[in-house]
């Protein structure tokens, strides 16, 4: 019995180290709840700018009543907006990553790291060009979803290479975006909630999950 108890332990050690060589572990679930309080102020500020027909300006059919300049300016205000929200986010969600990783002894840049970048960056890369070409036709309304949905699809690509976890987030994300397709006058609101909620709520349980006791 005890020849069997160490030969289990044995196992679930070799297991932990495959894992380890093969995932990136050291995301932080303080990355998540700063990205969800970055959005939560990007959406505020999009909100009060467009606040005369609050989320129904994001809305196909009160678009169509805006001229060609009115379009542009808004496309221009939602991209300054959006990569505000990125930026800020990278680099709150890299600077808590890093910390944890040392506190584990890991390095940040490795090979299962890559490999994570990389997954997450083919559906990003594409959604964002996607939106891009949203937005250049006029399409405002449809670019909202599409960044729930593209980020979903990089949640679920890059989970192999992290916590399983991440999994459940993407089609959260995902779901929602295909929602909001249907729901084209609080793509606003649905864009809030699914960068900025769900990321709070999945960012604290990660952190009472994996971190607390490690803190």
């Amino acid at each position: 019995m005890h020849e069997s108890r160490e030969h289990l332990q044995t196992l679930t050690e070799i297991r932990s180290l495959m894992e380890r060589s093969s995932k990136f572990l050291s995301l932080s679930g303080l990355s998540g709840v700063s990205a969800g309080i970055i959005a939560l102020i990007g959406a505020a500020v999009v909100y009060l700018r467009l606040q005369t027909d609050t989320f129904q300006l994001l809305n196909y059919q009160r678009l169509e009543l805006y001229d060609t300049a009115a379009h542009q300016s808004i496309r221009e205000f939602l991209l300054i907006v959006a990569f505000s929200v990125l930026l800020a986010a990278l680099l709150a969600g890299s600077y808590f990553t890093i910390r944890k990783a040392r506190r584990q002894g890991a390095s940040v840049w490795n090979a299962s790291s890559q490999r994570l970048v990389w997954s997450l960056a083919v559906p990003l890369a594409t959604g964002g060009f996607f939106c891009l070409a949203l937005l250049h036709y006029g399409l405002i309304w449809l670019a909202f979803p599409a960044t729930l949905i593209f980020y979903g699809l990089a949640l679920l690509n890059g989970s192999k290479y992290t916590i399983r976890d991440v999994e459940s987030l993407g089609y959260c994300e995902i779901g929602l975006g295909l929602l909001s397709l249907f729901w084209p006058g609080y793509n606003l609101l649905a864009w809030t909630v699914g960068f900025g909620v769900l990321h709070i709520v999945y960012g604290l349980a990660m952190y009472f999950k994996y971190e607390r006791n490690t803190a």
